[in-house]
């Protein structure tokens, strides 16, 4: 099975395709200067793809995409919250929302 998680600007979420199939996506709301602040809303796996590791891939694969970019961001969806948690190597590129 192979994960590829891509940013979709047009519908404002990072997406992951499972085997070339959308398998989920995490929503955002962009805020400041060119999506400097990313404010993640909702995240939905489709239910063929739960408890398979893709939520998890989803994320992880979204918040490298916004580190490599300089990027940083709110976790008001809840997954998202729960997996920086577990992850605290993440946390850095949280702040608080203004």
């Amino acid at each position: 099975m192979s994960f590829l998680v891509e940013e979709n600007p047009a519908k404002h979420r990072f997406e992951i395709l499972v085997d070339d199939a959308l398998a989920g996506f995490t929503a955002y709301i962009p805020r400041g200067e060119v999506g400097e602040v990313l404010v993640f809303t909702h995240t939905e796996v489709d239910e063929r793809f739960q408890n398979m590791g893709v939520g998890s891939a989803l994320i992880r694969g979204t918040l490298d995409q916004v580190r490599e970019r300089g990027g940083r961001l709110v976790p008001k969806c809840p997954f998202v919250a729960a997996f920086i948690k577990r992850h605290p190597e993440y946390a850095d590129l949280v702040v608080a929302e203004a």
